[in-house]
């Protein structure tokens, strides 16, 4: 075990600060070594909090296990490739910090000399050889499909072609003209539309192999004096042979490779800081990595000759080909570049160094006594410190927790409470405030002139750590006999794959009965005690695209769309509570000329019509923003109940707005309107395509005047350069035709 320099009195979130304040004295880079994922994470955001402008760069880990059958994902790997690519160009001096985990940091990467020339340039205007592109993508792990969905996707369509490059948020659509690039525009993959063009890209591998007649050359040759001649067929020799991917390749990466390096070799001779026990981490990681090779070779020799009808033995290269030694880790962590933080203070004639902090309080007790409130304790101690003229901060885990927490220590006699979103901006404020800041710490720490208390210290575990119970879908699936061959089927891990039937295969030496699942790319096997996990697919089969097996397409769409329903729940909520507590005006039914106004109405009201007008006469006498839906078959006459609210409103002197699904019915409903409304003094104009441009824009300028009294259209009515004067009535025909984010746009109006 290393026996590292220890940087004392540096808990966690400090760590961050110290780093931020180092680089950006010093220059150049900054190699942090984060003992798992979660923290660095953790480090990333905080290093944005304490210096926003700081370069960061992030190193993950594959996302697979040690000598697994699978490849890391594309998402992954790219992210990986994209990091080195930017440490082999940077600039020597520029202020820069480099965060990896244990995991990353004991595997070894291909060379500097090969990732150095392994990018592709596009630029708009440029000449670009359209074949020698799509020869890159190809040999450098990009997956060509129909069309692009996620990361390390590209397709070619003529003189088009998009792809979507790893750590980039959207996909991007290149437009060739013969060899001239003539654009490049970001797009988004749902719905294939551009929104910006970017002036040029930088594409780096999604692998970290790359399939050249070189690389394919070593590894055939490196293979076979590896594990002998390939006497047998063996998939991954043929697939590489041929130049194709295949699952899981990356796992004898050195055969690829003349030689392999490390991030260390990356990072040169910058200072290297480590997490507080990382040691662990690393010992942790070496054990698991050495069981997994165990297990490979002694699988490989109890199969040997024996696996007709099963997956071929895995062939495991030699551990210290792949990652480093302990030999090789105290070798590159042993210099005097080195240093390892503590949350502890140091200990007296130790030689440690000592950063002045140790870890903030902990509410733990006061959370647990009956006789105390917790955020009493938390004000009366923040005051105190405000008192001995310390810096006051209160680090929550999101925005939403930070306004809630300002809020109740406000009630609690904590005052002033400033939300910030960067240090400087804490600095910024009066030695009395408390700042309230957005960063993600487990614990808070204490300084001679700073104090800062996390959500953790005064809550407890925090909300968010804990797991939401797998909710089943509707249509779950409780027997296989309930499907049919060919049916599409929607696993909750995995996405869309096709149902291809029963299947006894044999595990752990026993039989076993599997569904059979068909996904691009490759087939599942599922328990059938596991069937819950799946669901029918609700939706019309045609031009349904199978998700890939291992692919984080699924993972992005069902992570896009929560977060789609959670902004449209957020303001559904925002919109109905504002309309509560909003008082409208009363609007009374004026009395002689409406009734002048129903005699026109060429028919004997029904019971329900009466009922139905009464309904929304009383509503808009209420006093607050009415939501009513007003139901029945064609021919009843729910325009007329529309007509008279329109009429009420416009004759008060606001303006109202019809909006309808198609230019059709805009147009009927206009022609209808102008009847009823001939010869009263209310101006009825149509906003829709029927309408000539010049028109159209008159109408816009009109109705901001608040000279047009009722405006009948169709979604343009939804424009952003629509503004009303005083709208005073929102009638909606059709209302199914028309998406949630549309009616509740309307309503904010």
């Amino acid at each position: 075990m290393i026996k590292f320099k220890t940087l004392s009195g540096a808990p966690e979130g400090f760590d961050a600060f110290l780093i931020a304040q180092t680089v950006r004295k010093a220059g150049g880079l900054h190699l942090h070594v984060a003992r798992d994922d979660a923290r660095a994470s953790e480090l990333q955001e905080a290093l944005k909090f304490f210096d926003p402008e700081l370069a960061v760069l992030s190193f993950p880990a594959w996302d697979c296990l040690p000598y697994d059958r699978v490849s890391p994902k594309a998402e992954i790997a790219g992210a990986r490739m994209a990091v080195l690519t930017a440490l082999t160009k940077r600039a020597p001096k520029s202020p820069l910090v480099l965060i990896t985990t244990v995991n990353a940091a004991l595997q070894r990467v291909p060379p500097r000399e090969s990732v150095a020339v392994a990018s592709f340039a596009a630029r708009k205007g440029a000449t670009v050889n359209l074949e020698e592109m799509i020869a890159y993508l190809n040999r450098n792990g990009f997956a060509r499909a129909s069309s692009v969905v996620e990361p390390g996707d590209y397709a070619v369509r003529g003189g088009i072609v998009d792809v979507f490059p790893p750590g980039s948020d959207m996909p991007l659509r290149l437009d060739f003209f013969g060899d001239t690039q003539e654009s490049i525009r970001r797009f988004e993959a749902e719905t294939q539309k551009s929104v910006g063009e970017v002036p040029e890209i930088l594409l780096t591998p999604v692998s970290e192999v790359a399939l050249d007649a070189g690389s394919i050359q070593r590894f055939r040759a490196g293979y076979v004096a590896a594990f002998g001649s390939v006497l047998n067929d063996d998939p991954l020799y043929e697939a590489v042979s041929a130049g194709r991917k295949h699952a899981g390749m990356e796992h004898w990466l050195p055969l690829f490779h003349a030689k392999l390096e490390t991030v260390f070799d990356y990072a040169g001779d910058a200072p290297v800081t480590l997490d507080y026990q990382v040691e662990e981490s690393h010992a942790a990681r070496l054990a698991l990595i050495a069981d997994y090779y165990d297990a490979r070779v002694q699988a490989r020799a109890q199969t040997q000759g024996k696996f007709a009808g099963m997956a071929p033995p895995y062939k495991p290269l030699a551990a210290d080909q792949l990652y480093l030694t302990e030999e090789d880790w105290r070798t590159r962590l042993g210099g005097a570049g080195v240093r390892q933080f503590s949350p502890f203070k140091a200990v007296e004639l130790s030689g440690q160094e000592d950063a002045g902090a140790m870890r903030g309080r902990d509410f733990a007790p006061d959370r647990v006594a009956n006789s105390k409130n917790v955020f009493d304790s938390v004000a009366a101690y923040l005051n105190s410190q405000i008192l001995a003229k310390k810096r006051v901060v209160v680090a929550c885990w999101s925005e939403g927790s930070a306004d809630r927490m300002g809020g109740v220590l406000a009630d609690h006699g904590v005052s002033p409470i400033t939300i910030t979103r960067s240090w400087a901006e804490v600095g910024k404020l009066h030695p009395s405030a408390t700042a309230v800041a957005v960063l993600g710490l487990e614990h808070g720490y204490e300084t001679s002139d700073c104090v800062v208390v996390s959500e953790q210290d005064i809550l407890g575990d925090r909300l968010v750590r804990r797991q939401n119970r797998t909710k089943r879908a509707a249509n779950f699936i409780a027997e296989a006999a309930a499907l049919n061959t060919n049916d599409l089927v929607v696993h909750v891990d995995h996405g869309i794959g096709r149902y291809l039937g029963l299947k006894t295969i044999e595990a752990a030496g026993a039989p076993h009965d599997c569904l059979e699942l068909q996904y691009d790319g490759g087939k599942l096997f599922l328990p059938v005690e596991n069937i819950e996990l799946l669901s029918r697919y609700g939706s019309d089969d045609e031009g349904v695209v199978l998700d890939r097996l291992g692919g984080a397409g699924w993972q992005t769409r069902k992570a896009k769309l929560k977060n789609r329903i959670r902004d449209i729940a957020e303001q559904l909520i925002k919109v109905a509570a504002e309309r509560e507590l909003r008082t409208g005006t009363v609007i009374d039914t004026p009395h002689g000329v409406y009734e002048e106004f129903c005699a026109r109405f060429p028919y004997e009201e029904t019971e329900d019509q009466e009922k139905a007008i009464g309904d929304v006469f009383e509503d808009l006498a209420r006093g607050r923003p009415m939501d009513r839906l007003v139901c029945g078959d064609v021919g009843f006459g729910k325009t007329e109940v529309a007509l008279r609210a329109a009429f009420v409103v416009a004759m008060t002197g606001r303006q109202v707005a019809v909006v309808v699904p198609t230019t059709l019915l805009a147009r009927q409903h206009f022609k209808t309107f102008t009847t009823r409304f001939a010869g009263w003094p209310v101006k009825v104009r149509q906003l829709s395509r029927m309408v000539t441009p010049k028109e159209a824009a008159e109408t816009r300028a009109a109705v901001a005047r608040g000279e047009v009294d009722i405006v009948v259209g169709t979604h343009a009515l939804l424009a952003k350069s629509i503004a009303f004067r005083d709208l005073g009535l929102l009638v909606v025909d059709e209302e199914q035709h028309f998406g949630v984010a549309h009616k509740e746009r309307l309503k904010q109006l």
